[in-house]
């Protein structure tokens, strides 16, 4: 099964914020196993970069950054993926619509968030890290 990390998901794991953190961090593990492959966007890994950054500084963001991107897919975010987006009229936040497009276009089931509302648009599951691990654990 193919789902989709949102920024928030991969902030919680790279600064370790806690309670999210233990979920999350659940959530991003399962780039090892067999029965899921794990998405983000590169909008995605530069908004945690941003606020990994502003904790860590940036030698060790990048560090972050470096050791995800080598476990984790990673989404196109192209022309057509930002036509989509754009053309969307039930899309009101530009940004949550590429993540969206972005997860679609790579066939994901799910996106794990935690800010669902976001996503209110989507006609695929939107789930809350613990919600995920609840439904599929």
């Amino acid at each position: 099964m193919k789902i989709f990390l949102d920024a928030c998901v991969l902030v919680s794991v790279l600064n370790q914020e806690y309670p999210l953190f233990s979920y999350s961090s659940r959530i991003l593990s399962l780039t090892d196993h067999p029965k899921f492959q794990v998405y983000t966007s590169p909008i995605c890994l530069a908004i945690a970069f941003y606020f990994a950054e502003k904790k860590s500084g940036t030698v060790v963001a990048k560090k972050k950054i470096s050791l995800l991107s080598s476990k984790i897919k990673i989404t196109p975010v192209d022309q057509d993926t930002v036509r989509k987006a754009s053309e969307d009229k039930s899309v009101e936040d530009f940004e949550d619509g590429l993540e969206y497009y972005a997860a679609i276009e790579s066939g994901c089931k799910i996106i794990v968030t935690e800010n669902q509302g976001d996503f209110y648009f989507s006609k695929i599951d939107v789930l809350g890290s613990k919600d995920f691990l609840r439904s599929y654990f």
